[in-house]
């Protein structure tokens, strides 16, 4: 019995990333001179193992958490 895919591309937006956020995310994974290796490192990892709707799920569920934890 094959499943129905879980299509994780409409809907109504939740979240927002600004500008800035966006900036500073690229900055500390193109410049950082600690971070920027590790986060490449599993940037590519996740993505030669993961399909992209897998990495969209992953990607949703970390904000949602960072989110949380900042409660």
């Amino acid at each position: 019995m094959s499943q129905q895919p879980i299509d994780l591309l409409g809907g109504k937006s939740v979240y927002c990333i600004n500008e800035g956020q966006m900036r500073d995310a690229r900055r500390l994974v193109e410049q950082d001179p600690v971070a920027s290796a590790r986060i490449q490192t599993e940037i590519e990892r996740l993505e030669s193992s993961l399909k992209r709707n897998e990495r969209a799920a992953l990607a949703f569920l970390m904000i949602e958490r960072l989110l949380q934890d900042s409660n």
